[in-house]
């Protein structure tokens, strides 16, 4: 406790002693007794994970400064560690100390910090999902790559930040101060029969597997989804899930910067490699560069249920080379695709608000790179599709060999099998997560009146309306982590009496679219 001792009263307020990390660590001697009887629990705990190669070299300093600030063991390196392992350690030591009045309030105001990209981001958030914890973290997201449109929806901003002291703990102190929302998440199934050839199904990442896609994995043979003589993959997402033009652009981007990592340390640079990678690759002259036939509505016919279960068919215009499935107003570094509805338009169309917490997804389409571009006018917006409980793809019969998919920023090249008439991707709404969000939080909940209701403090609706519109909940893991149970009574009943020796010593840019 000695480095307890040393801290300044702020920051007592994220500590947590190592003993409630892991019942591994040694007892304290018997000089230290008088500092934990007197520890007072801290009002906001945190458990700190940082991707090391996040922001270039920004998540290796950030490491060593909250190691610096705090206890060393409560920061984890995810290059070192995964976030499964970890919690699984600490829940399972948690449970040991129920009786523990120390520990049972760390446990109860317990929040959890994620340094990294939005894939690094979704990673903890699939994992927080998959433990099904009794008391389950709200996550706070430090921006540290390209897009950031997690830390953006809900406030922490989607510049890289600093790394010294002073940041870190005007950091902190916003994490303090922070509420929580939900989060609704959604389940991604995809379905095809085995290809006749023998070849291959398996999404094709930009030279490795990135976190976010980790858990968008073949089922196993005895998964209840799993169909005889088809190819069934699964995963999840949080923020948008997005299929065609715009998926195939950041696929170039990854690939590069996979494969030239020295050339990706700078923010900007990444966002102007996008641009020049939409150029190169026809986003900006799609109609000369982009065969129709794979326009989204010559690949796929489109369904969407609403509550009550119903499937409909949804008409996708003819000039539609990709759909964006949105559950956060911040796609492509900060943007909103739906935008601000006039809310007779949204009336007369059967749409509500959109709440990142109300069990409806908004699906938004775009033509090329020059209609993404109305993105960076005040009002602008995509071409509001629908919004939906659930929607479906299902994939004409030998319209493509492939496409590209993409996750909370993380793409992949899909192949399909050209001899299949039954290639589906279907969406839907699993449950939710809890987030933390700051004062300026852009997302919007369905239950806090208190949540924005505008951007920029004044209600402004777009007066522009794209008219080519006109043309019981099962479990479902993202798969994250592997089913996490606190062991029987038995299994940890020689740990009690050493819990108990122990509580008798405390006191309780828009670039990103191109």
């Amino acid at each position: 406790m000695d480095r307890y001792n040393t801290l300044s009263d702020f920051l007592k307020d994220f500590y947590i002693p190592t003993y409630v990390l892991s019942h591994e660590a040694e007892e304290e001697e018997e000089e230290e007794e008088e500092a934990l009887r007197t520890f007072q629990p801290p009002a906001s705990p945190v458990l700190v994970f940082i991707n090391s190669k996040s922001g270039g070299q920004l998540g290796g300093e950030l490491i060593l400064t909250y190691r610096s600030l705090l206890n060393h063991n409560q920061v984890f390196d995810l290059g070192q560690e995964t976030p499964d392992n970890v919690l699984r350690r600490i829940y399972l030591n948690l449970e040991r100390l129920k009786e523990d009045d120390l520990a049972r309030q760390i446990r109860e105001k317990l929040r959890i910090i994620v340094a990294g990209g939005d894939g690094t981001a979704g990673w903890l958030l699939g994992v927080v999902c998959d433990l099904k914890l009794s008391h389950p973290p709200p996550i706070a997201t430090v921006p540290l790559g390209t897009g950031n449109n997690l830390p953006f929806a809900f406030g922490w901003g989607k510049k890289n930040p600093g790394t010294d002291r002073t940041a870190v703990e005007s950091f902190l102190d916003q994490v303090l101060k922070a509420k929580e929302m939900k989060i609704d998440n959604w389940h991604i199934l995809m379905r095809m029969k085995t290809p006749k050839e023998g070849g291959s199904c398996d999404p094709v990442a930009p030279l490795e597997l990135p976190h976010s896609l980790h858990a968008f994995h073949r089922v196993s043979p005895t998964d209840e989804l799993n169909k005889e003589g088809c190819n069934t993959f699964r995963g999840g997402f949080w923020n948008y899930f997005s299929l065609g033009m715009d998926a195939q652009i950041s696929y170039a981007f990854h690939s590069e910067r996979k494969l030239h990592p020295e050339k990706f340390k700078n923010q900007l640079v990444n966002q102007s490699t996008y641009v020049k990678l939409g150029c190169t690759q026809g986003w900006f002259c799609a109609s000369l560069f982009h065969p129709a036939s794979r326009n989204i509505a010559q690949l796929a016919k489109v369904k969407i249920a609403t509550k009550n279960g119903q499937w409909h068919d949804l008409h996708i215009p003819h000039s539609i080379r990709s759909i964006v499935c949105l559950n956060l107003p911040s796609f492509s570094g900060g943007l909103n695709p739906w935008g601000t509805p006039n809310p007779r338009k949204q009336s007369d169309r059967g749409l509500t608000p959109p709440f990142v917490d109300d069990g409806l997804i908004e699906v938004v389409g775009f033509r090329n790179a020059w209609h993404g571009l109305v993105l960076l006018a005040p009002n602008g917006h995509g071409t509001r599709l629908a919004q939906a409980n659930r929607i479906r793809f299902e994939f004409h019969k030998g319209a493509t060999d492939h496409t590209f998919m993409r996750m909370d920023g993380e793409p992949w090249k899909q192949p399909l099998p050209m001899d299949d008439e039954t290639v589906m991707v279907e969406i839907s709404h699993l449950g939710q997560v809890n987030m933390l969000a700051t004062h300026d939080c852009r997302s919007r909940s369905i239950f806090d009146p208190s949540t924005p209701r505008h951007q920029d403090g004044a209600e402004e609706y777009d007066d522009y309306e794209d008219d080519s519109v006109a043309e019981g909940e099962e479990f479902r893991k993202f798969g994250a982590a592997d089913t996490f149970k606190i062991p029987n009574e038995g299994e940890h009943s020689n740990e009690k009496g050493r819990a108990s020796r122990r509580r008798n010593s405390n006191v309780h840019g828009w670039s990103h679219f191109l």
